[in-house]
């Protein structure tokens, strides 16, 4: 019985700890050593609500056998906001899997750092580090660099757009090489 619990007690010690390291930024994207990551000057979350679609990311362990991702946020009553990212599972038209978070504005002076949260006690920075002016598309990570997206407000997006997004993440320190298309 005792070895049975301490096994027991191991294997959700360290699913608890394998999941907080990979909210926090501990991935299987190398750490980057480029300077201090920087996010856009300022946000108009009214503008930035509704629904986005990933282009292309990081590959993360959360997303994994996802097709045709996307996210929709919607402001709560409290000032926080509403996060539903879907995707359909293992094929374009496989069976639908939704998370459902709430995201804090971490930065009031630009909106532009959330932390989300999708259970607790976990928290995971999104900094949106990229943002056209009409709100048409925006690229989002966090601070070490581990996870990145694309997102935009349509489903594709034409391949010269997706070059020069490139082209302004590898000047932002990523390393383009773990960057895939999201499939559609």
């Amino acid at each position: 019985m005792r070895i049975y619990i301490k096994n027991s007690f191991k294997k959700v010690f360290s699913l608890i700890i394998e999941i907080y390291l990979g909210i926090s930024g501990c991935a299987s994207v190398p750490k980057n050593s480029s300077p201090e990551l920087k996010v856009v000057p300022y946000v108009d979350l009214d503008r930035y609500l509704g629904k986005w679609y990933e282009i292309a990311l990081y590959p993360n362990w959360f997303e994994e056998g996802c097709f045709r991702s996307t996210a929709y946020y919607e402001k709560l009553e409290d000032g926080n906001i509403k996060v539903t990212n879907q995707c359909h599972m293992h094929g374009p038209n496989g069976k639908l899997n939704k998370a459902i978070g709430t995201a804090s504005i971490a930065d009031d002076k630009t909106n532009a750092k959330l932390k989300v949260q999708f259970f607790w006690p976990f928290k995971g920075n999104y900094w949106i580090i990229g943002l056209d002016e009409d709100y048409q598309y925006a690229i989002v990570s966090e601070p070490d660099r581990q996870y990145l997206w694309i997102l935009s407000r349509f489903p594709t997006m034409d391949d010269q757009k997706l070059e020069v997004l490139k082209n302004f993440i590898l000047s932002k320190g990523f390393d383009l090489t773990y960057l895939e298309k999201i499939r559609r």
